[in-house]
């Protein structure tokens, strides 16, 4: 079984960015979400995929994804993918061996930006950057997932 370990963070400053050694543009959709699972299509650059998550909320779930043909992605993303789609670029930064990945994201959900850690076992400890905030780990309103039904923009009340 494949099991995604990750805890998920506010940003308390743009302290990362003079860290950020890549960055990938992200375009994704989701085809079904629903109260125990959330089936999406992630577009970047000349590659997709199709990624089937457990939605459950913590810092672990079961994920599997698998490579799918760019242009098949294209198709279901405009066609059959709830509306809007997700767009973020993700910075990839390395902080004290560990990767973090900080999405920021665009559209319907611009001024939003979340950094996430994933790790090897539940319980790991890690070391907190300077320039992270608040755990959100626990807090649905931040799930990709639920940035579809419910966009930033449109939140009345934002951390």
């Amino acid at each position: 079984m494949a099991v995604e370990i990750e805890h998920k963070f506010l940003l308390a400053n743009d302290g990362w960015r003079e860290h950020v050694h890549r960055s990938v543009v992200y375009r994704q959709g989701y085809l079904s979400s629903e109260a125990h699972t959330s089936i999406r299509v992630r577009i970047s650059d000349e590659h997709a995929w199709l990624n089937i998550k457990s939605a459950v909320i913590g810092t672990h779930r079961q994920e599997y994804e698998y490579e799918i043909p760019l242009a098949d992605a294209d198709e279901i993303i405009s066609q059959l993918c709830r509306k809007p789609l997700i767009e973020k670029t993700r910075h990839l930064v390395l902080d004290d061996g560990n990767l973090w990945e900080i999405d920021e994201f665009a559209g319907e959900n611009q001024g939003l930006c979340v950094a996430e850690i994933e790790l090897s076992a539940v319980g790991q400890t890690f070391r907190k950057p300077a320039w992270l905030g608040a755990e959100v780990t626990d807090d649905l309103r931040y799930y990709n997932n639920n940035l579809v039904a419910h966009p930033y923009s449109q939140w009345y009340y934002k951390d």
